[in-house]
């Protein structure tokens, strides 16, 4: 593993939609391209009042089938925080044991990921691993870790107990998802400080920042055309340019694709659920929102007809050979394929990496 400034790195929460999404990018992007695979929590069933799975259940052949399979043998980034710290196998095994164990078995090229807030059994699976598949290490710290003024000494002291060197580990700031980004002059100049306290920045094998404006929910969105800006891609132009200046490494860009880093379990039995689509484009999001996709009287999926014209009538749709995400518009607008919610998150998802790495191939071209 060993990107540069002009690779991407998003954040993804690995569900069908969102894997089914990377199948579906060009061979030329995803070389361009790294995912930082979170295994996605397993669920509460709220009718039965209880989880809807055991963990070996949701584990069970997860790497074969959602990672190798759609991502196959090259590099990527694999997290169990959203698992639980305290989960175990029915056998005791710890979960980070358990699926690395798949990922050598499989060949997948996994790089396990760690941050400061782990305890002291997650992290000794992790020097396990990093023992065996000499892949090295992820670190992933928040804006707020990476802002203590303890921060240095943490970093020195989990590098120390893993064992490993920084030019071994991947570094990776993940801003979350703001609540304000402006002024975003300001939060850049708060960012600067935090990045340039990091000690050995050069030294770290890759370095990337991570965050998104994508907001939580669509529910106070109004019916129609939304714009959201996409200020995670403004602040780091920003960076960019400011680091330049200081003469502090350039990270990578990274962002949560389409979706908020916060997952609200919710009972979908009284859900309503809106149809929308949300449609990248160079300074912001283009979200178009429809009414209750399960309500016979907007006619449920056929909203998604209106939907894709008014993405293709827009100053912002891309073409149809700008991504399988954008091919997918227009035979939806043509009275082709409707498709589902989780269908419409591959869409979005799709369209939204493709564009991402447009843009960071314009930006250092310019």
């Amino acid at each position: 593993m060993n990107f540069d400034h002009s690779h991407y790195v998003s954040c993804l929460r690995w569900k069908m939609g969102e894997y089914q999404a990377v199948l579906r990018l060009s061979d030329t992007t995803k070389k361009m391209f790294t995912p930082l695979i979170q295994i996605p929590e397993i669920g509460y069933d709220f009718k039965e009042k209880r989880l809807k799975r055991t963990i070996d259940e949701h584990l069970k052949e997860f790497v074969q089938k959602k990672i190798y399979k759609k991502w196959g043998g090259s590099f990527c980034f694999v997290d169990l925080r959203l698992v639980g710290l305290s989960a175990r196998l029915e056998n005791g095994i710890h979960p980070v044991k358990y699926v690395f164990d798949d990922v050598r078995e499989a060949g997948c090229s996994a790089v396990p990921v760690t941050g400061l807030d782990r305890d002291k059994a997650f992290q000794q699976e992790i020097r396990e691993i990093l023992a065996k598949d000499k892949r090295g290490v992820c670190l992933r710290l928040s804006i707020e870790e990476a802002a203590k003024n303890t921060s240095v000494g943490e970093i020195g002291s989990l590098l120390s107990m893993l064992r490993i060197k920084p030019n071994n580990c991947d570094l990776i700031l993940d801003l979350g998802a703001p609540d304000n980004f402006e002024p975003l002059g300001d939060f850049a100049k708060a960012i600067q400080a935090v990045v340039s306290s990091i000690p050995n920045l050069e030294k770290w094998r890759t370095f990337s920042v991570l965050g998104t404006s994508i907001p939580e929910s669509m529910r106070g969105m109004r019916l129609g055309v939304n714009i959201v800006r996409r200020y995670e891609w403004d602040l780091y132009r920003i960076l960019v340019a400011n680091f330049r200046r200081e003469s502090l490494r350039l990270p990578t860009f990274g962002d949560y694709a389409i979706s908020h880093p916060t997952f609200s379990e919710r009972d979908m039995r009284l859900a309503k659920p809106s149809a929308k689509i949300r449609y990248t484009t160079d300074h912001s999001y283009y979200i178009v929102k429809g009414h209750n996709i399960r309500d016979d009287r907007f006619g449920k999926n056929k909203q998604y007809l209106k939907l894709s014209k008014k993405v293709m009538e827009s100053q912002h749709y891309c073409g149809s050979e700008f991504s399988w995400g954008d091919e997918y518009v227009q035979v939806c607008a043509n009275g082709g394929k409707l498709g589902s919610l989780t269908t419409w998150v591959t869409v979005d998802t799709n369209h939204h990496i493709e564009k991402v790495i447009q843009d960071i191939a314009s930006f250092y071209a310019s």
